[in-house]
């Protein structure tokens, strides 16, 4: 914290006098503040506008759930839904500068009440369906403060109590206009406001840049893993054209296979959604896709038989492809599994390749199969109708690099500590990043409940 403190020059005073603001979450609150509920500072309005488009209303930019959810600022220049309204709704729900938008359902109660800002708008602007607008009484409070407020975790508290809902979570109208506020006067809201707005935008580049350098973290890994099970790892290999464009040349004493020489493919079982939520271990789309190995005991459940066991079964070795997805860029992903799962099966939208013996080491396999040119492959074998589909005869003409059997060990080994740096690295940018968010959010939370009287940097 007090490295942190350091790098952003801030200065942490405290208020002169506090006094009990009779809110148990809330503690004590400057002694010139007030606590009020949220109907005596603005207006609020849940809008009911949705995404249809009717012939005899005007054309409108609907600002809706994500537009918010995912921005801290209200624009122009973001792109809007275009859609259409009625003059009583424009006139109602038109956004301004300076107002307030909250998510107003949520799947979660602590994920709910994200707001955003309006810095800018035109007259076609809208606040959609599944928000609600909020207006600053200007003798009150201003937006800038209140946007503030929103982000802090007491009010985030408030919210969590009074959604209600059961699989999905929505705000009440009277509940929303009853949560308490610290409300201290314009001047010190604007100053606050002020603060907050250039401490937040250095944390924010911060956080930026740190997304950004494990974004490069991860392009290098995949470099890395491409190159070796590609190329091989000594530098001086002798290399010979692959004959495939977009593998290019490879170590003169490597094979090239298609992938039906090398094993026997299956793919995996469809059942009706009663299969499924007990019973033995499934594996599942996201095991493949989100990962290198298969998970040891898989994600799922399902009633699987006896005979679904054998011929689904998940052996140590196995090499599964992602098979059906809305776009051919999820197409053809792998993971391999390294520890065979007893009683597993595996899911229909997977397809399993089951390597002939003493072939394919699987530590190599689970980085050879993942390896970004086989991207290329997969891109223009498949056809899209609306779904993009991987059936087993493409997969069959897969070219597949093999090394040596004892040179698959050692670009296994090789890689293995190459991308545990690398791993390693992400984990601690990753971390940092949660710690800058936690940190804003705490900033932001003593600002402006007032434990802390800020000045702005020199």
């Amino acid at each position: 914290m007090l490295l942190t403190l350091k790098l952003f020059n801030m200065k942490y005073l405290k208020y002169e006098k506090y006094r009990d603001s009779g809110i148990e979450w809330l503690g004590e609150i400057p002694s010139n503040w007030k606590a009020k509920k949220l109907k005596y500072v603005a207006d609020l309005s849940v809008s009911n506008v949705d995404k249809k488009t009717y012939d005899e209303q005007r054309q409108v930019r609907l600002v809706n759930y994500t537009d918010v959810y995912y921005n801290d600022f209200i624009h122009s220049k973001l792109e809007y839904m275009v859609s259409s309204a009625s003059d009583e709704e424009i006139r109602k729900f038109h956004v301004k500068v300076g107002d307030v938008i909250i998510t107003k359902d949520s799947e979660s109660a602590d994920d709910i009440g994200i707001p955003a800002f309006v810095v800018e708008t035109a007259p076609d602007m809208v606040c959609g369906y599944h928000l609600s607008l909020i207006r600053c009484k200007p003798s009150e409070m201003i937006g800038g403060f209140l946007f503030r407020c929103f982000q802090s975790s007491f009010l985030s508290k408030q919210f969590e109590i009074i959604a209600n809902g059961v699989t999905r979570y929505g705000l009440p109208k009277s509940g929303s206009k009853s949560v308490l506020l610290p409300v201290p006067s314009i001047t010190e809201q604007k100053s606050i406001a002020n603060f907050l707005d250039k401490e937040v935008s250095r944390l924010d580049t911060l956080i930026e840049k740190k997304q950004q350098f494990i974004e490069r973290l991860k392009e290098k890994r995949l470099a890395v893993i491409t190159n070796a099970v590609t190329k091989g790892i000594d530098a001086k290999v002798e290399l010979k054209p692959s004959g495939i464009e977009w593998l290019g040349d490879i170590p003169s004493h490597w094979d090239i296979k298609k992938l039906r020489y090398l094993g026997t493919l299956q793919n995996g079982i469809s059942q009706s959604a009663e299969y499924f939520g007990s019973g033995h271990p499934f594996i599942s789309y996201g095991d493949v896709y989100n990962n290198l190995v298969i998970p040891k005991s898989g994600s799922g459940l399902a009633n699987s038989t006896f005979e679904d066991q054998i011929n689904y079964s998940v052996e140590e070795g196995d090499i599964f492809f992602t098979r059906t997805s809305e776009t051919v860029e999820e197409i053809g992903f792998a993971a391999t599994c390294l520890n065979s799962i007893e009683k597993a099966v595996f899911s229909g939208f997977l397809i399993r390749f089951r390597p002939f013996k003493n072939r394919l080491f699987s530590g190599f396999s689970k980085y050879q199969f993942r390896n970004q040119l086989l991207r290329a492959f997969f891109v223009g074998e498949m056809n899209i109708v609306t779904r993009a589909s991987l059936g087993q005869n493409i997969l069959k003409n897969l070219p597949v690099l093999i090394p040596p059997f004892k040179e698959q060990e050692v670009i296994s080994e090789f890689l293995d500590r190459e991308v545990r740096k690398i791993e390693k690295i992400i984990k601690y940018t990753g971390d940092t990043i949660i710690r800058l968010k936690e940190y804003k959010t705490s900033l932001i939370s003593a600002a402006v409940t007032g434990k802390i009287k800020v000045t702005e940097p020199s």
